[in-house]
This record gives structure tokens, sequence and C-alpha cells, in this order.
């Protein structure tokens, strides 16, 4: 049966275990397996994706709060797509499912994020009166911020792919150019 039964312990400690506590050696099955790693949530990119859902998660319940609730379905989405891609990220699902752009979707996910975010916040600081309007439009321009310095880190690294790739390239065509090329220089 699934999950294999663990090795005994060579010596048990025949103390009752306190109460609520497990002992030290012992694993934590249950929901605590699908929590990210620690050094994945240490990362720029983790940060930036628990910044991205925390702040999601906060302009939506100011805007569900507010006179602005026409402007919860957009933080909601992010929130889901950031714990999304949090998720995927720290499951390494990128690497298992190959036929998806994983990071050109990270990039639109951003772009759309930060430019929505920011529309959102001016409309709901400037049209509406009530605080916790002002405060998801606060909230949301954070966001925008968070958003934005994500995509930018995320065009970065594709930039850097991209012109890896194409010096190869260059140095591939030049070579098969300069091993076909007829020059009659006598």
């Amino acid at each position: 049966m699934w999950p294999p039964d663990q090795e005994p312990d060579p010596d048990p400690d025949p103390a009752p275990a306190r109460a609520g506590r497990s002992p030290p050696g012992a694993a934590m099955p249950g929901l605590r397996a699908l929590l990210p790693a620690r050094a994945y949530l240490c990362s720029l990119k983790g940060r930036l994706l628990l910044a991205e859902s925390g702040l999601s998660f906060i302009t939506f319940v100011c805007y569900v709060a507010s006179s602005a609730s026409a402007f919860l379905a957009a933080p909601l989405l992010e929130f889901l797509l950031a714990l999304y891609f949090l998720f995927a990220d720290a499951m390494q699902l990128n690497d298992k499912w190959q036929g998806l752009c994983w990071p050109m979707m990270d990039f639109l996910r951003c772009v759309t994020a930060a430019l929505i975010y920011f529309a959102i916040s001016i409309t709901a600081v400037a049209k509406y009166s009530d605080g916790a309007s002002k405060a998801a439009g606060v909230f949301g321009f954070f966001a925008t911020i968070v958003f934005a310095i994500d995509f930018y880190l995320i065009f970065n690294d594709v930039a850097k792919f991209l012109k890896q790739g194409d010096s190869t390239d260059e140095n591939t065509a030049d070579k098969a150019e300069e091993e076909n090329s007829d020059s009659d220089s006598d």
C-alpha cells in the first residue's frame, strides 16, 4: 500500500509523546506535503510570488469591504494565478509539463496584472471616497510595483536566454558560411 511502511525505530522511546506534538524524527503527513520547500520560498522568485499572492489577497479583501466591489474579480483572479504559479514552480511542474511555455505565461500574467492593478487602483482612489476603497487602491499600487518587478526580472531572464541562443546560432552560421564561400582572392 501507499505510502510504503517506514522502518521501525530500533530503540523506541517508552515515554509517551507530549500532548499535541510528534516525536522529533517523525514525518509530518497530510497537507504539509503540499507546502513548497523552504529553499524555494526564500528564493527571489518565491518571495515575489508570495508577495504577489499576499498583496492580491489583501486587495481582494479591501475591495469586498468597499463600495468599489465591482473591482474584486481582478485581485481574486490574480491571487489564484499567483498561488498556482507559486505551487507550479515549487513542485517543478514546468519540468514535468514541457508543452507549456512557462516563462511566457508567467510574463504575460505579470504584465496584465500590473496593468490591471494600476488601472483599478487609480479608479478606486480617484472615484470612491470610503476608506476601504482607498486602502484597496494603495495595496493595488504596491501590487503593481511587485508585479512590475517580477515581469522585469522575467524579461531579463528570457532576453539573456534568447541572446545566448542567438550567439550560438550566429557562430554556427558564420562557420558554415566561411566553409561554403567561394572566394577568389588570387
